[in-house]
């Protein structure tokens, strides 16, 4: 298994609210998507996209990122063929009135032995409350860590089976343990068109440390969650996480 990631080095053109920087990062990548017929048809399929980015880095205290200013973003991706062509469509995207990609350079990661993950960015787990209507799993609105477990297991399971086209016969959940990070909801912020006007949409979710099992498919499942990313909304920049481990 493998994962491959564009370190992105972004000019930004004005400033940027720290609320607003996942969906211009988001739009940016989507309009890149659309220069190429097949990154096209991945983005206007309702999918797995297989790929996740975090937010700009480093952050500014007063989380307004700078005009004039440079700061890197990655991208990631099972699919070596997306990055390459995603490495040449960002700096081709030149007529975007927020950021400018400089540059962005490809690198490839091999599985490793991974002893925690840690999000970056609010990992989205949608479950089903007593009506049996779906919403956003936190702490005050539901608070069963065996239900959001076994959410974030399922959903990295079709993200692996979706990709390489065979299934994965777990055990046991791939969580020994998990830790929450945050004291209340995390948010990613993104806007949609309805009846011609602009709506604001605001996602919920958590930030977690997890300290993954040892076995075999827990760790692909965990090297899934780093490449594409862990929980839902990924096109939106939710669940990008870092890893620790032996490489």
């Amino acid at each position: 298994m493998k994962y491959f990631e564009l370190k992105c080095v972004a000019y930004i053109k004005q400033n940027i609210q720290l609320n607003d920087s996942f969906d211009i990062l988001s739009s940016y990548i989507n309009f890149s998507l659309t220069k190429d017929e097949s990154l096209k048809k991945l983005h206007e399929e309702n999918s797995f996209k297989n790929y996740c980015f975090g937010n700009f880095y480093p952050i500014e205290k007063d989380k307004i990122y700078k005009a004039g200013k440079t700061y890197e973003f990655i991208i990631r991706s099972l699919d070596e063929e997306f990055i390459y062509k995603l490495q040449k469509y960002l700096r081709e995207n030149i007529n975007n009135s927020h950021l400018q990609v400089l540059q962005a350079t490809k690198k490839e990661v091999k599985q490793f032995f991974i002893s925690e993950l840690y999000t970056v960015t609010p990992t989205i787990t949608t479950v089903k409350d007593e009506n049996n209507k779906s919403i956003f799993w936190t702490v005050p609105k539901d608070g069963d860590i065996l239900k959001l477990q076994e959410q974030l297991q399922k959903n990295l399971l079709k993200k692996y089976e979706n990709f390489y086209n065979e299934k994965l016969e777990p055990t046991q959940n791939f969580i020994q343990l998990l830790e929450i990070k945050n004291q209340k909801p995390q948010s990613i912020y993104f806007t949609k068109k309805s009846d011609e006007k602009q709506i604001k949409v605001r996602l919920f979710g958590n930030k977690f440390k997890i300290i993954p099992n040892e076995d075999e498919v827990s760790q692909k499942l965990a090297f899934v969650a780093l490449g594409c990313g862990l929980g839902e909304k990924q096109s939106y920049g939710g669940g990008f996480v870092l890893g620790k481990g032996m490489r």
